[in-house]
């Protein structure tokens, strides 16, 4: 038990036992208090202990805030009995103490005799309860407050890391080039960079966007890397023309995609390779993503890309656990990453 939950105890304890000397004292003159009720008062403090205790370390994380509402008012009732029955019982052997310290004949028959008893566990296990739903609500909220924080400041740095300078001057280069030459598919490419350009400063902001845009982005993407090189790089594109209507966030593959033209050293044109498969099944989408490793190291830009702990961290905030599943196999010769997102 960590120390703050056992000074909590400690104070929950002589709070609520201590309202109750406080309304014996308020409810009769000093002189009738003691000693009459001094043992009373005294031996209900056994029984505050026992309700504290169990309702917070027990009853309330166990059941209440498991969602197990029947089960936790039922195991309060059989706590709230059984502690009565126990500290006042005639079967047990301290009743007759009790009897002879405060002056009380406890076998008597009148069902009364228990109201005054009771009131003080009631009081512990209400104030208990309240006080521990309190604090509970208020570490939700924070932690609530704390995800939040954090999703936005994730997204923030995921979507600064999509504008990746050095592939926007590439692709304008390309793209002069293509207009000195006068070339016929300029006009086309331009339109492709307006639409990467747009999808990144407006659809992004979206909390989710249909599929089909997000591989719009890919192919755009694709096809002004592939400028860079008229000799015709080893890139497979296998996605459907068609896409279910599915919504995901956006800009949720793009940094498979940026990661495999960034690591196989896609320029090698002997060697070097990139495939990307999407596929989906109902409401299930697989992303693939298998691109070649070089033989020897080699520096490439370090502006842009995303990182795979911030892919992993990004998926976390965004899914359910038992809602995507992401795997990487790597050996000598290439990098193969497999994202299966069940989308609701």
């Amino acid at each position: 038990m960590a120390r703050f939950e056992k000074y909590n105890i400690f104070w929950q304890v002589l709070l609520w036992w201590g309202g109750w000397v406080f309304i014996n004292l308020a409810l009769n003159d000093f002189e009738n208090f003691v000693p009459r009720r001094l043992y009373f008062s005294i031996w209900n403090l056994f029984g505050v202990i026992i309700i504290v205790f169990v309702n917070i370390r027990f009853l309330l994380p166990k059941l209440y805030f498991q969602k197990k509402h029947l089960q936790y008012v039922l195991a309060s009732l059989v706590l709230i009995g059984l502690t009565l029955l126990v500290l006042y019982h005639d079967i047990f052997p301290w009743s007759d103490w009790f009897t002879s310290q405060s002056g009380r004949g406890v076998r008597t028959g009148r069902p009364t005799r228990w109201i005054p008893r009771l009131v003080p566990l009631i009081i512990a296990y209400l104030g208990t309860t309240l006080v521990e739903i309190t604090r509970y609500a208020n570490r939700k909220e924070k932690e609530a407050i704390r995800l939040d924080k954090e999703k936005l400041e994730t997204e923030l740095k995921f979507l600064k890391s999509q504008v990746n300078p050095h592939f926007l001057f590439n692709a304008l280069n390309n793209i002069y080039s293509l207009s000195v030459t006068q070339a016929p598919q300029t006009p086309e490419t331009v339109m492709q960079l307006s639409e990467i350009l747009r999808y990144m400063v407006y659809d992004s902001n979206e909390p989710k966007v249909p599929l089909e845009k997000e591989i719009k982005y890919i192919q755009n993407f694709i096809d002004l890397k592939l400028l860079k090189d008229s000799r015709g790089m080893d890139v497979e594109l296998d996605i459907p023309s068609a896409a279910p209507n599915l919504m995901i966030p956006p800009l949720l593959f793009i940094p498979f995609v940026e990661n495999a033209f960034k690591h196989s050293r896609i320029e090698d044109l002997k060697e070097g390779f990139v495939k990307i498969k999407l596929s989906t099944v109902g409401n299930h989408i697989i992303f693939n993503v298998l691109n070649s490793i070089p033989a020897q190291k080699f520096t490439k830009d370090k502006q842009g890309g995303v990182g795979l702990d911030n892919i992993k961290k990004r998926l976390q905030l965004l899914y359910p656990a038992d809602h995507f599943e992401l795997d990487i196999k790597q050996n000598e010769n290439q990098y193969e990453s497999t994202l299966k997102l069940v989308v609701t």
